[in-house]
């Protein structure tokens, strides 16, 4: 028998759920595995479409990032300050200006794939100190970390 939390990932999912929880009747555990698919399917369904950084030097920030090979734009939405947005396949990045009275966003670590970690760690040469963690293999592939401009740090993961 297994739990009611491991039954989602369970490999024999497609099993009637009142063969896998035989104390429940048959209407009660038809309930349960409707309600956790449901929850299952629901949880799955949810994906990050934005991830705002705040920085000193929005411009010098869109720099160092445009040498990773993101594209920028830069918007402004109604009375908001102007900003850069790169459009990335299920999302956008965005780099805001750090107000005075605004909070930080130094403490955030964000990761991207990239083509290839050792030429993005090359496009990064007139940042100097920019490379935390040498280009190495991992057990979840090539990866290096580097900090743009305003410290924040970030995974390259060779695609």
């Amino acid at each position: 028998m297994i739990s009611i939390e491991e039954w989602p990932n369970h490999t024999l999912q497609q099993t009637p759920p009142h063969r896998l929880f035989p104390e429940f009747s048959s209407l009660e555990a038809g309930l349960l595995g409707l309600f956790v698919r449901r929850q299952h399917h629901t949880m799955s369904n949810i994906t990050l479409n934005l991830v705002v950084l705040r920085s000193l030097d929005v411009a010098r920030a869109a720099a160092f990032y445009t040498r990773l090979g993101l594209q920028f734009s830069q918007h402004r939405h109604g009375g908001g300050p102007e900003h850069f947005a790169a459009e990335l396949p299920g999302g956008v990045f965005e780099l805001y200006p750090l107000s005075p009275d605004g909070s930080s966003t130094l403490g955030t670590r964000i990761g991207f794939r990239v083509p290839s970690v050792d030429s993005a760690i090359a496009a990064l040469s007139d940042y100097p100190g920019a490379v935390v963690t040498s280009a190495r293999d991992s057990e979840w592939g090539r990866r290096a970390v580097v900090a743009d401009p305003d410290g924040h740090r970030v995974e390259l993961l060779q695609s």
